[in-house]
């Protein structure tokens, strides 16, 4: 089945001019036989955590205010996920993303794990899939994608896909290239793990208060990139991907996941091994826990300066410390 991912521009809080962006990918999608578009976190409005008056954009997913809202993207043929502020009966906030097919919404994700400290959006609580033609597939929002068990429970209940809408929008202080690395990193193991793939889509560019570098991407069963979005560019990345289950997945082997992230940053020397790939999911991988405190070692690793596939030429056996 063919996928997408848009990397659309980060717009202005509060801005639905993203629709008629969407709309535009939408017709791309068509043209080309693509199944399934997945758009950024937030995409509708921006990030509540962000806005003066987050409920001012949030939209009521309880009724049919959401189906009127996407409404213009409504399509025979693609269906699109679209990450959005929904907001409940009794005013709580989510960070959502709707499955929207043939100009209904056919279903809802929301976030489990809305911010690292404090949000104005409510956790959600479920893990569902959904299915659409041979494809049965799981959403993760962002952060959720460097916990391992929401995308290991969605694989268990048949999912060959998941789609992550992201939404990397930072203070300029805390924004980088080194995000869409991390994120990358993310995609793999959730992949390799799950033998699943990935299809991320991001938010990229800059506005007064924010920038993101933009981390789409597209990532196969074995953790290939098959697609991957430039810096600060908007665009559309497009591959094809399996809709049939390949089975368990073989168990991690740690050394050769950290090898992974090394040689993916290698030629750089300014940094310990280490920091290059302190992703959650990373640690997850390696050790069960995605706790970044504690002091751990895996040993025939430096924590060196040297970064590439083995020991530096001349070292002898030592440890990484994490």
């Amino acid at each position: 089945m063919k996928v997408a991912a848009y990397q659309a521009p980060l717009l202005a809080s509060g801005s639905m001019e993203a629709i008629a962006l969407i709309r535009e990918q939408v017709d791309r999608c068509e043209a080309v036989g693509v199944e399934i578009l997945c758009c950024p976190e937030g995409v509708l409005g921006g990030l509540a955590d962000y806005a003066l008056h987050p409920a001012a954009f949030a939209i009521d997913a309880g009724g049919d205010e959401l189906d009127r809202v996407l409404a213009p993207l409504a399509s025979h043929t693609v269906t699109t996920i679209v990450g959005f502020t929904e907001i409940d009966r009794v005013g709580r906030l989510y960070n959502s993303a709707a499955v929207f097919r043939r100009g209904s919404v056919a279903g809802l994700y929301r976030k489990l794990h809305p911010a690292i400290n404090r949000s104005v959006y409510s956790a959600g609580d479920g893990m569902p899939v959904f299915t659409v033609g041979e494809l049965t597939f799981g959403i993760v929002i962002c952060r959720d994608s460097t916990f391992a068990e929401p995308a290991r429970t969605m694989a268990s209940r048949g999912a060959t896909a998941l789609f992550v809408p992201t939404n990397n929008g930072l203070p300029p202080g805390r924004a980088g290239p080194e995000i869409a690395a991390e994120a990358r990193n993310d995609d793999v193991a959730r992949a390799t793990e799950n033998r699943v793939s990935v299809i991320r889509a991001d938010v990229t560019g800059r506005t007064a208060e924010l920038v993101s570098w933009g981390s789409s991407g597209i990532v196969d069963p074995d953790g290939q990139v098959l697609a991957s979005a430039r810096p600060l560019t908007t665009g559309l990345l497009i591959a094809e991907i399996e809709t049939t289950p390949r089975g368990p997945a073989e168990p991690i082997d740690g050394l050769a996941a950290l090898e992974r992230c090394l040689t993916q940053r290698r030629g750089d020397t300014e940094r310990t091994a280490w920091p290059l790939c302190a992703s959650a999911s990373l640690r997850e991988t390696l050790f069960g826990t995605s706790r970044g405190d504690g002091r751990r070692l895996l040993p025939g690793w430096r924590a060196a300066r040297h970064v590439g596939p083995g020991p530096a030429a001349g070292a002898r056996r030592s440890h990484l410390f994490l």
